[in-house]
């Protein structure tokens, strides 16, 4: 008998139950973004189309939903480089990666420091890896871009990133992610090749 207990504890989600955690995610990454760590989870349960007792059985704690937000957002950058190599051709691939990244400083910037507060610095705690991948994503764009002939031999990737999080820390103003998104298409045409 233990090994049925066992086999049941393995087996993956229902798929009514995945669409419902993924949905909690995104109506709680968008309520995070917009109303800052302490929205009502009541409220992004609601707005997810799915009971209190739902969200609490996918996240019993506040901490939890927080963290799986930062999480889901940031493998889902760092997986969109593999994705958009694949749909599209090297340069437009490497902005539409760097206009997700504006989106990723968006929600970090009101998650992170909660996150901060609540877990210690999430960074080491949980998203080495992570940030691993993201950085071998833009290396792999920027790579491809200059292999195709679109972008400086001699571009540092990191150097992308740096220029959009200097956007971000330096705003004054909600408007900062129109002037980082301005700033993706200037950042492209500064890393074309000297003609």
């Amino acid at each position: 008998m233990p090994t049925k207990r066992k086999q049941a504890s393995v087996r993956k989600p229902r798929s009514d139950a995945q669409r419902n955690r993924e949905r909690i995610l995104e109506v709680a990454k968008e309520a995070f973004t917009r109303s800052g760590a302490k929205t009502s989870l009541d409220d992004i349960a609601r707005d997810a189309g799915v009971g209190p007792g739902t969200l609490y059985r996918h996240f019993p704690a506040r901490e939890q939903l927080l963290e799986a937000v930062y999480r889901t957002e940031m493998e889902r950058l760092a997986s969109a480089g593999q994705k958009f190599a694949e749909d599209l051709p090297p340069i437009e691939a490497l902005r539409a990666w760097l206009l997700l990244f504006v989106d990723y400083i968006a929600a970090k910037q009101l998650i992170a420091p909660a996150l901060n507060m609540l877990l210690g610095d999430p960074k080491t705690l949980l998203f080495e890896t992570s940030y691993a991948r993201i950085r071998e994503a833009i290396r792999m764009l920027v790579k491809r871009a200059i292999k195709s002939g679109d972008i400086r031999k001699d571009l540092d990737p990191i150097d992308l990133l740096r220029a959009l999080i200097g956007v971000a820390n330096v705003a004054t103003s909600p408007e900062w992610q129109q002037s980082a998104r301005r700033l993706v298409d200037i950042l492209i045409v500064g890393s074309r090749p000297a003609k």
